[in-house]
């Protein structure tokens, strides 16, 4: 009867934990939708501004860009590759914020409460979710960049997310899906060291230090720190990134960067260091209010279906 009961109870436990992790996992994709949309515009206008090359053309800015979209194209220019955005996040947010809380429970304690302990599980997350959503970023990047063809009166590459999906496959082929993984990845895993760590450790430092309690208040503290943290570690990856995932491989094409690393050295050959960080300030005016309005909403989301505060 004992070993019956002990085995009904390890039953539950497991139901209880499949629960909670689903339910985790369902409350960080709604939210990330919600913080998507919100802040799309701004990271429309990032990713032109990074495919911005000085040498065939005017020099712009972070307004202009928006404005010309705006001109064009009228608000819903703006939304142009929400659907794959939206898309990825069903798959990246959810992986890396319920990967991360496992990672950060799986260490041993006294690395659960330091910086780097928490750096290295929200890095480590943050790959395993990228390799899977890549396919979804660079729908979303391409998509994004296509806006420039409208302007110059040509007929985009892609008519919608399906078609991206299958042009890519047919002309790249499945591994094209995944072009650009590496600095994907190298984006991913600078990401999320800065965000998710930082923002744990500076909620709980807020909290423990009496600044204020468990609240709004503290999450958005935490969120504009995050932001800051992650844009100044990921911004040059990120540029590289674009780059990469831009540049059509179809048989026959030809490539301006080999790799990763040509990109980079490129790039800061011929348009100076400073051009790694193109992009910094609408990455970081992104990344502020997506992540005030993801942790605020997903912490909100938490705290209606009984779970604990992130």
């Amino acid at each position: 009867m004992r070993g019956s009961s002990n085995s009904n109870s390890e039953k539950s436990t497991t139901t209880t934990t499949t629960t909670t992790t689903t339910t985790r996992v369902a409350l960080a994709s709604l939210s990330a939708i919600v913080a998507e949309t919100s802040t799309f515009p701004i990271d429309l206008t990032k990713t032109t501004l990074q495919l911005h090359h000085p040498s065939t053309t005017l020099p712009t800015s972070a307004f202009r860009v928006a404005s010309d979209i705006l001109r064009r194209d009228g608000p819903l220019g703006l939304y142009r590759g929400l659907s794959p955005a939206i898309f990825r996040h069903l798959f990246y947010t959810p992986i890396r914020i319920v990967g991360y809380e496992h990672l950060r429970t799986a260490l041993p304690a006294d690395s659960t409460r330091s910086l780097p302990g928490k750096a290295l599980a929200g890095g480590a997350s943050g790959v395993i979710a990228q390799v899977v959503a890549s396919p979804a970023d660079l729908i979303k990047v391409r998509m994004q960049a296509d806006s420039r063809l409208v302007s110059q009166d040509l007929k985009p590459r892609y008519r919608g997310l399906y078609d991206a999906f299958k042009t890519i496959v047919k002309t790249e082929g499945l591994g094209g899906l995944w072009r650009g993984v590496i600095p994907n990845v190298q984006r991913a895993f600078l990401v999320n060291m800065g965000e998710l760590a930082c923002y744990d450790h500076a909620k709980r430092f807020i909290i423990q230090n009496q600044v204020c309690n468990d609240n709004i208040y503290a999450h958005t503290l935490a969120s504009i720190l995050s932001g800051l943290s992650a844009t100044t570690l990921s911004c040059p990856a990120d540029v590289v990134k674009t780059r990469m995932m831009n540049q059509n491989a179809g048989k026959g094409s030809e490539v301006e960067y080999r790799n990763s690393l040509d990109c980079l050295v490129k790039t800061a050959r011929f348009e100076g260091v400073r051009a790694l960080w193109k992009g910094f300030f609408p990455t970081w005016a992104r990344l502020g209010p997506w992540q005030f309005v993801f942790w605020v909403s997903y912490e909100k989301f938490r705290r209606i279906a009984g779970l604990s505060s992130f």
